[in-house]
């Protein structure tokens, strides 16, 4: 890695997600309307690096396209699963369906979705559920 690339990369790290706009909107305009500032730092990183080294090279382009499409979550969980946890002293169970996830007798059409209504505020579903670890 070259100074001004891994100059570059340090910074971000240290940035917050304000800071991180700013830069993305001084390098390649309008910043992707992402909240989360560690996928921002990583897309960032990213595309400064891959500016400077390349990007992903003819092998690993036909790689991914030939990995087929990005399944929805819940997909591979399989219809009818049931994913239970514990929130604030109570368990809630979401069941997945064909057309999305139940909870309460409400369908809601991501598990992130789901999540954010069960907590009243904004969640990762499959974070919320225990599903990923980060």
């Amino acid at each position: 890695m070259t100074a001004d690339v891994e100059n570059a990369v340090t910074k971000i790290a240290e940035m917050d997600l304000e800071a991180l706009r700013t830069t993305w909107r001084s390098r390649y305009g309008a910043p992707p309307m992402l909240r989360s500032t560690l996928l921002m730092r990583q897309l960032l990183g990213w595309r400064i690096q891959s500016e400077a080294f390349g990007g992903l090279n003819t092998e690993i382009r036909k790689t991914l396209a030939r990995s087929g499409s990005v399944q929805p979550e819940g997909k591979h969980l399989g219809i009818g699963a049931r994913l239970t946890r514990h929130w604030k002293g109570r368990e809630v169970t979401v069941v997945v369906e064909e057309t999305g996830f139940r909870w309460k007798g409400e369908m809601f059409p991501s598990l992130s979705a789901a999540a954010t209504a069960i907590a009243g505020s904004r969640w990762n579903g499959p974070r919320f559920f225990g599903l990923r670890e980060s």
